[in-house]
């Protein structure tokens, strides 16, 4: 029975976990409330220098709540040196050029830009985009003769100190990532409900029963819909910005459309036969790649080579099962006048054609979670420059070609950095030219509003600007109250910055902007007599800041991320489209007569996985613009890993007739290539018609229904062209057959992906 104590207790931790999940925003906020008045109060009561309580405060601010490195510790403790060390520099070069109003300006404006544009390279860096401007921005608004800089730069060597301990002692953040446990739940259950449901249907004596196979199978259900409500828990961002945790958000899509695979893979079809030998070796395959993925999701710094084994078994049970297919499926021919009818063999090849299915989505989930654990074992140095893993450029080399392909007008990245600069370097100018007391707090009021468009901008600034207020009237309050008796405000400055670092995410940016302002309030009038009408001449100072971000963000380039996300999208679609249409009709080509093609659809695979990997930086941009999402997070991300579906789909079909050994005959098939160009057409239209209806902001047509039709026609080619004067089929009548398989789950995607697109647009 629980006590009215724990029950009080309970509460408040509730919700608290409901509204920050993994309480990462506590975990940072707790250290800050910790290290960051012991730093101050160390720098004014014991050294007697309010220079280096100023920068050990907000130096510890910025370290602490501002940025939360991941990867193992020692790469952490690297990452936060690293930041130390670019503050100093930032310090030294912000205390120099502060004198003069223009060299300010230009230097700011120049440095904003270095710094925003920085993270197209690396997450390390874009993590560290906001603590590293206020490195920068703290100093060039606060004039000092340069006898102050030792100063200063002891202040943040003491804030870089405490850093480096809290984070190594107090509550130290897991190494994992959030997702990677669900995912690696999600992979085992999957794992053990194949085995339960192939040993059921290959009906052997130890097999599990039907509730057993239920039970089975429910766990795989509750662990992917676990995982599903994992990813939405945090509406924005619902982890990192890094390699591994970009490909842990797109494995939150393959491993739920994995369980739809294994589900619909798992039922009893009347007709079908339960499993044969080849099949049964793809699945089980499967199977042991799952189990092998999920080891290396729960230890990602352990070796892969169980994963890679287990995946090259997998592909050539696969392989095994195509060129085996033909002998295990004879089909002889009937006697004269009568009809003969295909489709039991068509029934029999769909169990192929599901474990081929099977196979390769569990192949781009392996290589996945493979990408996801090697970026994580990269080093501090490729981490920093952005290298990613297996790219045959050296580090420089690579993040010199990914800041080379955002030099481009239509870079969102680009946008992002001129836009930020620019305004960073007006309020620069407009905090001197007014003559502003701590003109700095100006630009913290750019700095905290702008975003990547100018709709966001101008709601965060409201937001800022009543947050500001609310939070000016609250510390005017609270000084009003505490008048002669400024001790208190040494009790209250922990409890200040704690729900500053929590408000944020647990409550709302109008809250986090109430409880920033209370913070400083407090900061700036301890050890001093009290005075609340400064607490309120700083709402001007803030608003200045906002109008600055509102302006900026009107005129250049007011759409922001999503529309680059939007766009990214359309060409994504148009070129994956294209890439599934070229690898059909290379597949007809392969079995019509005539002569035979030479080169598969390589171009337009090579231009389909360029659009993917131009939606992946957008989209990438698109998670780190902290302003509200018109579109949900769950609907963008399945806009944007429906492409890995469609591009399957592509991958399934061209390797299929690539891998294929049978030579290039005279047979006539017309018919069924036509049946196949026919679908794919239908199909890969229907992809451009959602990539024009997500550039325009046209309406998109309903999803193609299932076409029996289209079914009868192929069933009737193959009663004409594919069977030889033997009877059996043959390998050419297989790879069809698997081929119109593959673009009808293609077919399959569209519902979900037009639910996605229609509640509204991304712009």
């Amino acid at each position: 029975m629980q006590t009215p104590g724990h029950v009080r207790l309970g509460r408040p931790l509730e919700w608290l976990r409901t509204h920050d999940p993994e309480l990462a925003a506590t975990r940072r906020a707790a250290r800050t409330a910790l290290v960051m008045p012991a730093l101050f109060a160390f720098c004014s009561q014991v050294l007697h220098s309010p220079t280096m309580a100023t920068f050990a405060a907000f130096g510890s601010f910025s370290m602490l709540l501002l940025v939360e490195f991941t990867g193992p510790m020692v790469q952490r403790l690297r990452a936060h040196l690293g930041l130390a060390m670019a503050w100093a520099a930032l310090i030294c070069l912000g205390t120099l050029v502060a004198d003069k109003t223009w060299l300010a300006v230009v230097i700011t404006v120049a440095v904003g830009f270095l710094v925003l544009f920085s993270g197209v390279v690396s997450s390390v860096l874009a993590e560290a985009t906001t603590a590293l401007l206020l490195a920068f921005v703290l100093p060039v608004t606060s004039p000092a003769p340069l006898s102050q800089l030792p100063d200063r730069l002891a202040g943040a060597g003491l804030a870089a100190a405490g850093a480096l301990l809290a984070v190594s002692l107090l509550w130290p953040r897991p190494a994992a990532d959030p997702l990677a446990a669900h995912a690696a739940r999600v992979c085992r259950t999957a794992a053990a409900q194949l085995r339960a449901d192939t040993h059921r249907l290959a009906e052997e004596p130890d097999a599990p029963s039907t509730r057993q196979c239920k039970d089975t199978a429910d766990q795989a259900v509750a662990a992917a819909s676990d995982l599903r409500t994992a990813f939405d828990a945090t509406p924005y961002r619902p982890t990192g910005l890094s390699t591994s945790s970009r490909a842990l958000v797109r494995l939150v899509d393959e491993l739920t459309w994995l369980s739809t695979i294994v589900a619909d893979s798992s039922r009893p079809h009347s007709g079908r036969p339960t499993c044969d030998p080849e099949a049964y070796a793809v699945r089980q395959g499967a199977a042991t790649v799952l189990d092998r993925a999920a080891d290396l999701l729960d230890a990602p710094y352990g070796a892969p080579d169980a994963l890679r084994t287990a995946s090259v078994d997998l592909h050539e049970a696969m392989t095994a099962m195509e060129r085996r297919a033909t002998t295990r499926l004879p089909m002889h021919l009937p006697g004269p006048g009568t009809e003969w009818e295909p489709r039991a063999f068509i029934e029999t090849l769909d169990v192929s054609f599901r474990a081929q299915e099977l196979g390769f989505a569990t192949l781009q989930i392996a290589s996945n979670v493979d990408l996801a654990a090697a970026a994580q074992r990269r080093s501090w140095r490729d981490q920093l420059l952005g290298h990613e893993p297996g790219a045959l450029a050296r580090p420089l080399a690579s993040a010199r070609e990914r800041a080379a392909a955002h030099l481009r007008p239509n870079s969102v990245w680009l946008h992002n950095s001129l836009r930020g600069a620019v305004g960073l370097g007006i309020a620069v100018a407009l905090a001197d030219l007014t003559s502003v007391q701590h003109s700095f707090w100006v630009l913290l009021g750019t700095l905290s509003v702008l975003r990547s468009n100018a709709l966001n901008t101008g709601q965060n600034a409201v937001r800022a600007l009543g947050g500001t207020i609310a939070g000016s009237l609250i510390g005017a309050g609270l000084l009003h109250l505490i008048g002669h008796h400024g001790t208190l405000l040494w009790f209250l400055l922990p409890l200040a910055v704690l729900i500053a670092g929590i408000a944020p995410s647990a409550i709302s940016f109008a809250a986090g902007q109430a409880a920033f302002t209370i913070t400083l309030v407090i900061l700036f009038n301890i050890d001093q007599n009290p005075d609340w009408h400064i607490a309120l001449l700083r709402i001007q100072d803030i608003g200045i800041g906002c109008a600055v971000s509102v302006l900026v963000g009107l005129f250049f380039w007011p759409r922001g991320a999503a529309a680059a996300v939007n766009q990214a999208l359309a060409e994504a679609y148009t070129d994956s489209a294209r890439y599934l249409a070229g690898a059909v009709d290379y597949a007809v080509g392969r079995c019509s007569s005539g002569p035979a093609p030479t080169d598969a659809p390589l171009q337009e695979r090579r231009q389909a996985a360029a659009a993917a990997r131009r939606l992946d930086d957008a989209f990438r941009s698109y998670l780190a613009e902290r302003g509200p999402k018109r579109v949900p997070l769950a609907d963008m991300t399945a806009l944007v890993t429906g492409i890995v579906g469609l591009r399957l789909a592509a991958d399934a079909v061209l390797g299929l007739w690539r891998r294929g050994s049978e030579q290039h005959t005279e047979a006539d098939r017309a018919e069924a290539g036509l049946v196949l160009l026919d679908v794919a057409g239908r199909v890969s239209g229907w992809y451009r018609d959602l990539a024009i209806s997500l550039g325009r902001h046209t309406s998109l047509p309903d999803p193609l229904p299932h076409n029996p039709a289209a079914e009868a026609r192929l069933v009737h080619s193959l009663r004409h062209d594919l069977r030889d004067e033997h009877g059996p089929a043959t390998a050419t009548a297989v790879r069809i057959i698997w081929t119109a398989d593959h673009v009808n789950a293609a077919r399959r995607l569209q519902p979900a992906l037009a639910a996605a697109a229609r509640p509204g647009s991304p712009s």
